[in-house]
């Protein structure tokens, strides 16, 4: 007896590798897009709330931040999260270890349903976003990793536009 719940043990800890190591309540929610703010931050109707929902693991260039000028690619970036998410888009919201960042945004990690489109690593992998990895919030950080040195490479988006970046 001892030694199965020995093996049951060890089959749930090595379940724990990789995508699903990190702690925490990850269940995903239902929500619908509000209104995109710019290419990593969106507002949605997440039961009766509006949350600010920051897309974690991904960085655009900034457009709204009253304290800097347009960066390089922002407008674009914007747009494009913008054509991805149109006011509502039914989406799924996955949360990884921490819920909010240090402006009370909740961090997600955000799938259109209607096509299961992972959104955030769209953004990189087609050259609208740069990678921006701020552990714990790691679950996916390999996955972007691929997606940034393939549209860095490919001279994709920013990339191209931006070669400063």
């Amino acid at each position: 007896m001892a030694g199965a719940l020995a093996i049951a043990l060890l089959a749930v800890g090595c379940g724990a590798v990789g995508r699903d190591a990190n702690p925490g309540n990850r269940s995903p929610g239902v929500a619908t897009v509000v209104r995109v703010i710019d290419g990593d931050t969106i507002v949605a109707k997440v039961g009766a709330r509006e949350e600010r929902i920051r897309l974690i693991g991904i960085d655009t260039p900034e457009t709204v931040d009253p304290r800097k000028p347009v960066q390089c690619f922002g407008h674009e970036a914007s747009d494009r999260m913008k054509s991805l998410l149109p006011p509502g888009s039914s989406i799924r919201v996955e949360r990884d270890v921490e819920e909010r960042d240090v402006y009370r945004r909740l961090l997600g990690y955000i799938w259109r349903r209607s096509d299961g489109l992972f959104v955030n690593r769209a953004m990189v992998a087609d050259g609208y976003a740069h990678l921006l990895t701020i552990p714990p919030n790691v679950a996916y950080t390999n996955d972007f990793t691929r997606a940034a040195a393939d549209a860095r490479s490919s001279g994709l988006g920013l990339w191209r536009a931006c070669p400063h970046e």
